[in-house]
This record gives C-alpha cells, structure tokens and sequence, in this order.
C-alpha cells in the first residue's frame, strides 16, 4: 500500500502526496525567506547572543507563521509549497477557509505534531485541520 492509498490519491505524479524531499525543500525555502525578511525589516540578528537578542530572536518564526497563514489561503500553499511544486488541500475539496490555516500554522511551529505522521505521510498537524499535501 503507496501513501495516499487509503486517500483515494494516486500512486505519483499529479494530486499523489507531497513526499518529503519536497516538504524539507519547502521548509528550508519558507525559513530563508523568513530569516531574510525578519533580518532585513525586524532588526534580526542571527548572530547575537540570547540575552542581547530579546524578543527579535523569535522575528524569523514569527515571519514564517505569517507567511503560512497569509499564503495557504491566497495561493493554495506557502511561497516554499508552490515553489517545489506542492499545494495544501482540504480532505473535502473544499476551500482551505482562514482558520485551518492558522490551526496547522500553530501546530507546525510546536514542531512535534509536523513529525508525527501516519501511514499516508500526513503529519498530526494536516489530520488536525483535514488537509493533505499534494503534488500540484
């Protein structure tokens, strides 16, 4: 049995699940431009210690949830998602809507729900929300 299986997804190509090559491509797409924007518009210094950070230490997570929430409903997934190639989807068909968004937004930066996944390669934080990441 393929990921996606059980989904009534196809095995690969078009509609198949976003494997993890893409996710991890998508992941270090989203965190550089976070990093990049927060360092260049929120005063973030990668390089100074914690205690002279202060609260501009957490500006490159922050930029990324935005970019998550701001995103996935505009464009059917993040700049990282749509750039290999990936798009977010309701289990349903349906439109993604703003809450789900923000739900798996903050279950993805808790990091552990995003490494827990099932036989179909769906993170804790997708089966939370009804999403499923596609190839597009």
């Amino acid at each position: 049995m393929y990921p996606g299986e059980r989904l009534g997804l196809p095995d690969s190509g078009s509609r198949s699940i976003g494997r993890i090559g893409r996710r991890i491509g998508a992941l270090l797409i989203d965190y550089t431009a976070a990093t990049i924007i927060a360092t260049g518009f929120l005063g973030f210094n990668q390089f100074a210690l914690p205690t002279e950070a202060g609260l501009t230490q957490f500006a490159p997570l922050l930029v990324f949830a935005l970019l998550q929430i701001i995103f996935i409903p505009v464009v059917g997934g993040s700049p990282g998602h749509r750039i290999v190639g990936m798009r977010l989807v309701r289990m349903d068909g349906g439109w993604i809507g703003v809450w789900r968004p923000l739900v798996r937004t903050l279950l993805l930066i808790l990091v552990i729900p995003a490494v827990i996944w099932d036989a179909d390669q769906r993170g804790l934080h997708d089966k939370a929300v009804g999403t499923v990441l596609i190839r597009a």
